[in-house]
């Protein structure tokens, strides 16, 4: 018998013992570096969260990687089936890695010199893909087995094939089998058919090689081959992979649900993202149920599109008028830009009147980020003028009460501006400011009405119809300017607001939703509802981890909201907004046209809802004509909106509170009309503040104003509802239309808040 020598046979155990020993550390290294099996019992895969609207309608889709977590029962069995077929046919019977299949890879890769091919189970594809990097080394194909190991020890096989095909990418961004329905045929992922779960199948083994999208043909041999391998396990037919296989493969991606109202969700996700969390508001899977409607923001994007596309032609016409008109004339330098003017841009939001709750909200066009609705902040014009009236209301005038619409300058006493006593006229105005044209120290302020007109002695409401910018100077500086900042902001308006005169001009700067906000104070009988975008949060599990709370806030009296209110529905009835008449119900609302045309709004509203409308350049250029304005231009594409959406609200008209009462009266001097009076208007009072006195006026002749109180300043600006026959004066305006006559009038453009170009200051 052969004996070895006993040195060498030391010599041999020395090294096995040599070797084991490496082979255990080297081991005990790379079992040390893996993650534990354990940690997937609490693996949460990266959820997309959904934002639906009012109706429970997917808004948008918000991840990192789109995925969703569908359990077993929920995949198609077809897919299930098609998947195991190609990938892993023996899942159900191995232990985790095959043998077979890892022989064969082995051989394929000597034979080409490098790592053709892997060999995996589902498992081992699982454990890669969540605990692994996809290098292709020894050592992580070590760590592969060890742990797909462990999972088939410690997990079912419907348990492994789950969280796979919640996991596995399919290409195009498609994380998972429900993104991936999406993604390539726009379905839910039970909507899928046999040859739509076979394609996909197809797609594991290389996503980007048998796209659909970029590689038809290579998609097309691929399902066919994953049919048959079907057929040969009998999973399927022969006839049904036949059929199938005649199916049209997509050619071209789905319009997929995408992000619908993006200004909308980006407006929640800035408020969101910073509560939960960048983690789990992307990656969460949280649902949020939003108080939009859809519905109503397609409907409103649509026709706002179409109506500033519509502009933006008129725009550019208008400038190449101009430019020729100037190159004509030889003008150098031109005065046009040689530029043609940008796309206008607008912004457009329905908040719910009852609730706060934002229903419709689009922020601009195009892709910005720029958010025009909630960030801008522009000049609101004379739709600022209401606050202006509910506070000369507040003061104890009424609708009734007159206010006289004539030239009036103010000068700077270097503290103050002060009224220039005296100055009642355009030849007075400029014989008391010519000596001080020259004073550095002495300027002079000289508001102006749109249409350079005035119109003398009216009342509060027919200056607020026709929109009169010197009579919200008057009005403004009785009651101050401290007193209307005031009431705005307890009305909803939280920018800062500059206590001056200009004030009632709308001089400050407003984002459009916080006008929205606070005029549906006036139409919900004077309480306050914050608006609000997000009705409730869910996890992924369904449970309510947030839910808005209503508040309200009574931020002035019934009677003065209704007072209000009832005078801007004469702005819709015989204002500048008659536009919206066509839409026969009531409604209540303002228009307003900033300096050179920079700002067009019109804020109009209903017992139900408010919507705001504005329109105008990023960079605060004019819009062009003087004509263009917000009672000409803005509010036919506001009506048209509002047609749409009103169509779910039955008509109605303000309730009216308690302690309000009616009085017919002259539309001229504010008194108990008489049948004698040609303008005649039925005027809302406060109980207790209506005219006694009858009118007994010679309407033939126009009235002057007698002082009843002074101004802050010193100077006169209003009489409540003191009149008197004043002798014919040929340089006086000439007598109102009656308001027969005012219907048939275009509406008048409205003058917006003074700035620098027109403020006339004199140095």
């Amino acid at each position: 018998m052969f004996s070895i020598p006993r040195r060498a046979f030391y010599l041999g155990v020395f090294a096995c013992a040599l070797a084991i020993g490496a082979g255990s550390l080297w081991l005990r290294q790379l079992v040390a570096g893996m993650p534990g099996w354990w940690t997937l019992e609490e693996y949460k895969p990266s959820l997309t969260t959904l934002v639906f609207d009012s109706r429970d309608k997917q808004v948008a889709e918000l991840s990192i990687e789109k995925r969703a977590l569908l359990t077993l029962s929920q995949i198609p069995v077809d897919l299930q089936n098609a998947v195991l077929a190609t990938e892993d046919v023996d899942f159900f019977h191995h232990w985790g890695v095959s043998p077979k299949g890892m022989a064969r890879a082995f051989l394929r890769n000597l034979l080409s010199g490098r790592v053709m091919q892997g060999g995996s189970t589902l498992t081992q594809q699982l454990s890669k893909l969540i605990f692994l990097s996809p290098e292709r080394k020894i050592t992580r194909k070590l760590k592969e087995i060890l742990l797909s190991l462990a999972l088939e020890r410690n997990f079912s096989k419907e348990e492994i094939l789950q969280l796979y095909l919640n996991q596995i990418y399919f290409g195009h961004g498609a994380y998972g089998v429900q993104s991936a329905a999406r993604v390539y045929f726009g379905k839910e992922i039970n909507e899928l058919t046999l040859a739509e779960c076979a394609m996909l199948a197809g797609l594991i083994k290389y996503p980007g090689g048998y796209s659909p999208f970029t590689r038809p043909q290579a998609a097309m041999t691929r399902r066919k081959l994953v049919l048959n391998r079907m057929v040969e396990e009998s999973f399927i037919k022969p006839d049904e992979a036949k059929k199938a296989a005649d199916e049209p493969l997509p050619t071209v991606r789905p319009m997929q649900a995408g992000i619908e109202a993006p200004y909308f969700v980006e407006h929640v996700r800035r408020r969101l993202e910073p509560k939960y969390g960048y983690h789990t508001f992307w990656r969460g899977g949280l649902k949020i149920y939003t108080t939009l409607d859809l519905g109503w923001q397609k409907t409103a994007e649509t026709i706002m599109e179409k109506a500033l596309t519509d502009f933006d032609g008129k725009a550019l016409k208008e400038w190449e008028k101009k430019k020729k008109e100037e190159e004509d004339a030889g003008i150098e330098p031109p005065t046009v830009s040689t530029a043609p003017p940008p796309p206008i841009q607008g912004a457009f939001t329905v908040v719910d009147v009852k609730t706060g709750a934002i229903r419709v909200l689009i922020g601009g066009r195009g892709d910005s980020q720029y958010n025009r609705a909630t960030q801008a902040l522009r000049q609101p014009g004379s739709t600022f003028k209401p606050f202006v009236w509910a506070a000369a209301l507040e003061s104890g005038m009424t609708g009734a009460s007159l206010v006289e619409d004539s030239p009036l300058a103010y000068y700077y006493d270097g503290r103050d501006w002060r009224l220039l006593e005296g100055a009642t006229d355009q030849y007075a105005i400029e014989l008391a400011t010519t000596p001080f044209a020259n004073s550095p120290d002495f300027k002079v302020w000289v508001p102006n009405n749109f249409d350079s007109k005035f119109l003398g002695v009216i009342t509060l409401r027919k200056a607020l119809a026709l929109s009169r910018n010197i009579a919200s100077v008057r009005l403004i500086e009785h009651v101050g300017p401290p007193k209307v900042v005031e009431l705005a902001h307890q009305a909803g308006i939280r920018a800062d607001l500059d206590p001056v005169l200009a004030l009632g001009l709308g001089s400050s700067v407003v984002p459009p939703l916080e006008m929205a906000s606070a005029f549906a104070t006036f139409a919900n009988g004077g309480i306050r509802v914050s608006p609000f975008d997000v009705l409730r949060v869910e996890d992924q599990t369904g449970r309510v981890i947030q839910r808005h709370v209503p508040s309200e806030k009574e931020a002035m009296s019934p009677q003065l909201a209704y007072l209000v209110t009832n005078l801007m529905k004469f702005v819709v009835e015989r204002g500048t907004a008659q536009a919206a008449k066509k839409l026969r119900r009531p409604l209540a609302g303002k228009t307003g046209t900033t300096n050179d045309n920079r700002d067009l709004w019109f804020i109009g509203f209903t017992p139900d809802i408010v919507a705001v409308a504005w329109m105008g350049y990023d960079n605060d250029a004019s819009l062009g004509r003087k004509d263009w304005t917000g009672g000409s231009t803005v509010v036919p594409w506001w009506t048209e909106i509002m047609g749409e959406i009103l169509k779910e609200y039955p008509p109605r008209d303000f309730p009216v509170p308690d302690r309000i009462v009616f009085q017919k009266v002259c539309g001229e001097t504010g008194l108990l009309s008489l049948p004698t009076c040609p303008k005649q208007t039925l005027e809302a009072f406060q109980k207790g503040t209506e005219p006694e006195e009858y009118c007994g006026v010679d309407h033939s002749r126009p009235l002057a104003l007698v002082p009843s109180f002074g101004s802050p300043s010193g100077g006169e600006t209003v009489a409540v509802g003191t009149t008197t026959q004043a002798p014919i004066d040929p340089n006086a305006p000439p007598p109102l239309p009656s308001d027969e006559e005012l219907q048939n009038l275009p509406p008048i453009p409205e003058e917006g808040p003074v700035g620098e170009d027109d403020v006339n200051i004199i140095n």
